[in-house]
């Protein structure tokens, strides 16, 4: 069944016996391409069903299916005609595991992180409607998205639309990890009011039968319907609203599905159809372990072990570890996590201090404004979130916990290049955006034993501070090189004269490197690890300017508002006599592909690098 998909809509072109054939093939199709890739499994085994009767419904390109957060979507791709692009994909220059207006005219909206297709939808639907056209638009949210704030201001928006928008709600009990607030035990209530709809349709069926005043009696029912939602469905919030509420229905039955989704055209309004789906469904690990599933490296297919064994520490695993150890001595620190409890290491301290340990779910916007309350109150609240999706609480930063000049400390995991999730998950503004926060101290790592000690300087730092380290093993070269913390203070590691390295963070191997490379061609150069981009060790610049002609600042951040720059304004104004060399990301969105790729096709490699140095050398 599945050669037979060349295009969007071969779909229509299959019969209804042909169908559950094809989900079975969809389904094999994934769990092995994704064995050997890796990628986004659980979320996608999911809703294999529910794509398919979105695609037999609907006319694609022409009709618009925005998919939230977007990791789901690989049924999508297949039904696009996009089924040879899986051998890459998450590969450089390959198939990307989230939609793309530039890969498909079938993907309507670009997305990447929660809560977003409803007011994407809400915008598609307006325009619309202004410019006359004709087209349905769709927009796919999980009940996990649902925890975060902008969904709701969306819904909220929406209700007061008169035109045709339909909203589904897949209920599959989870985001990443285990659903957690009001949200879901609202949504536990609703799958339980079976007794409601069928009530509804059996009476509905009958009265359709009585000649003459069967409709007339439906209608009346109707007017009184609301009052009966109220007594049998606990809180009726999307009714309430003004949205259409059509559910819960069973996300695997396709021929469910297409009677749904038929009758949500025709409502004149915002239609919301819930959908209960189960993550991971047809394979047995992914439906037994949907939160390892959910994003997941290459895999044994018969065992679903990891194909890789993980040896070595990440930094992740080192921030847990220390984080555990540092609670144990000090009642006061607690730990915020948005819906990434296991992503950011957090499981062991939920395990051993649950009474200080807070999931609040999908919504960092609160997790900042949370922690800075917790921190007022007079706790050490450490919030650990991934760099790219910190940026979607920056007004709290700014307005919460630096104002106030509060004891937040951040801890800025998957910071720098993450590699395959691509643009929408790369870590690579965090420098730009936390450093020009007023009373905010940035720090970085260069190895997992100083990643140790400055969790535990910054445990008993008074005021709002980022800790940001990469995604992947720990780097464990140079551990003699371990002098204490001091605020503000950078590392000398090698000191010579003409050329100096200044490195940030986990760009230190790379440093080395490329030091090494200098002195075979014979070239002396000092090395100084950075250790806080804010705020910058200007005693070390003044230092560094005198004894050599050439800087090279490396960073893995967008050049634009990064350290070097910081660098950079420095010594311009303090007029110092010393070129500085940037070398950093260009400002752009860096694409999916493995870290040491990206790195090379955007100049931040150790080769490239090095002849960069060269060549200033040369010119100087």
């Amino acid at each position: 069944m599945l050669e037979r998909i060349q295009k969007e809509n071969d779909i229509k072109n299959l019969t209804m016996e042909e169908l559950p054939v094809l989900a079975q093939e969809i389904r094999e199709f994934l769990v092995e391409k994704v064995s050997k890739a890796g990628g986004h499994l659980a979320s996608n085994l999911g809703v294999v069903e529910l794509t398919m009767a979105l695609h037999l419904v609907f006319d694609l390109p022409q009709d618009k299916i925005i998919w939230d957060v977007g990791h789901q979507s690989y049924t999508h791709k297949l039904l696009t005609g996009r089924k040879e692009g899986f051998d890459s994909l998450r590969s450089y220059g390959g198939l990307s595991g989230f939609p793309k207006r530039k890969e498909s005219r079938c993907d309507a909206f670009d997305t990447g992180h929660s809560s977003t297709s409803i007011s994407a939808g809400l915008g598609l639907v307006e325009a619309r409607e202004i410019q006359g056209e004709d087209y349905q638009v769709i927009s796919v949210i999980g009940d996990g998205s649902l925890t975060g704030g902008m969904a709701y201001e969306a819904l909220n928006n929406a209700s007061h639309l008169k035109a045709n928008f339909i909203i589904i709600l897949n209920d599959n009990h989870m985001s990443i990890s285990e659903n957690v607030g009001g949200m879901s035990k609202y949504l536990s209530h609703l799958r339980t009011a079976d007794l409601y709809t069928g009530l509804k349709k059996g009476v509905t069926n009958v009265l359709e039968r009585v000649p003459v005043v069967g409709n007339t009696m439906i209608e009346q029912i109707r007017k009184t319907k609301s009052s009966i939602k109220q007594l049998v469905v606990p809180g009726m919030l999307f009714e309430d609203m003004g949205i259409t509420y059509f559910g819960p229905i069973q996300g695997h039955n396709i021929p469910m599905l297409l009677r749904a989704l038929t009758e949500a055209k025709k409502v004149k309004g915002p239609v919301l159809l819930h959908v209960m789906t189960q993550k991971g469904k047809g394979y047995e690990p992914a439906e037994s372990a949907p939160d390892i599933f959910h994003g997941i490296g290459p895999f044994d297919i018969e065992s679903g072990k990891a194909a890789v064994k993980k040896n070595a520490d990440t930094y992740t695993d080192v921030f847990g570890k220390v984080l555990c150890a540092e609670a144990a001595k000090n009642p006061r620190i607690a730990a915020v996590t948005a819906a990434m409890t296991d992503g950011t290491g957090l499981a062991g301290f939920k395990r051993r201090f649950p009474n200080r340990f807070f999931d609040v779910g999908i919504a960092e916007e609160h997790g900042v404004t949370f922690s800075a309350g917790l921190a007022a109150g007079g706790l050490k609240p450490v919030f650990a979130v991934y760099s790219s999706f910190l940026q979607r609480g920056y007004d709290q930063i700014i307005h919460d916990a630096a104002l106030q000049n509060l004891p937040v400390v951040f801890a800025v995991d998957r910071a720098g290049l993450v590699g395959n999730d691509g643009e929408t998950h790369q870590g690579i503004f965090d420098i730009s955006y936390l450093s020009a926060i007023p009373n905010m101290t940035v720090m970085s790592p260069k190895n997992k034993w100083e990643m140790a000690d400055m969790l535990r300087f910054l445990m008993e730092y008074d005021g709002p501070a980022a800790l940001r380290y990469p995604r992947g093993t720990a780097y464990d070269g140079y551990r003699e090189f371990r002098a204490p913390i001091e605020y503000g203070k950078s590392e000398w590691i090698w000191e010579e004269e003409d050329i100096a390295i200044l490195s940030v963070g986990h760009m230190f191997e790379e440093a080395v490197q490329v030091r090494k490379n200098l002195k075979d061609e014979g070239f002396p150069c000092s090395l100084i690890n950075a250790r806080f981009v804010k705020p910058v060790d200007e005693e070390m610049i003044l230092k560094v300017s005198k004894g050599h002609r050439i800087v090279a600042v490396i960073e893995e951040n967008v050049k634009t508002g990064g350290y070097g720059e910081h660098v950079l304004e420095y010594t311009a104004r303090m007029n110092l006599s010393v070129k500085i060399l940037m070398l950093a990301l260009p400002d752009t969105y860096v694409e999916h592909g493995s870290i040491a790729e990206l790195r090379k096709e955007n100049g931040i490699d150790s080769r490239s690098m090095t002849e960069r140095i060269l060549k200033a050398v040369k010119e100087l």
